[in-house]
């Protein structure tokens, strides 16, 4: 018995008619993401990166050659707003790991690319990234992990 199972079990005993089956699920979730949320954070610390940051190198790189978006492509990728937006990319170029080019033809036009420091760290903090993620996963089995994400694939759109 877990945690999450004791609160069901008291909430079972108080108020038997409660079906607490999503309060136990949103629980584990809730758990899980904090737990997996410190790992991934510790990572990305090592590289001197906060989690969004990561976030926007993973993004421009795996949008392919030339590694390179709009703050606005970005800010849809991410589901972010302009100003936090504006706040990650302000600390990666001060880390030199963008740079923010304007355009020629109009100087409001800019574009977001990953520098060559930019590129050649997230080419190695990516496969330590996944690594990550994959010990995070434990001992599930390939057919586990399919089953889980399919259950949160359906529950997704709910919210989206």
């Amino acid at each position: 018995m877990d945690a999450i199972d004791r609160v069901v079990s008291q909430w079972a005993e108080e108020k038997p008619e409660l079906d607490t089956k999503p309060m136990a699920i949103m629980g584990r979730l809730m758990r899980i993401t904090k737990h997996m949320e410190n790992h991934i954070a510790e990572l990305h610390k090592r590289y001197d990166l906060k989690m969004g940051e990561f976030d926007v190198l993973a993004t421009l790189r795996r949008s392919g050659q030339p590694f390179r978006l709009t703050p606005s492509e970005l800010i849809s990728s991410m589901m972010l707003t302009s100003g936090a937006m504006t706040n990650r990319l302000d600390k990666l170029e001060k880390k030199g790991l963008i740079a923010r080019e304007h355009s020629k033809e109009d100087r409001r036009s800019v574009t977001v690319e990953l520098t060559k420091e930019g590129l050649t760290l997230i080419e190695v903090l990516i496969e330590q990234h996944v690594k990550l993620l994959h010990d995070l996963m434990g001992t599930l089995t390939i057919d586990e992990k399919g089953q889980i994400n399919q259950a949160l694939k359906l529950l997704l759109p709910q919210f989206e």
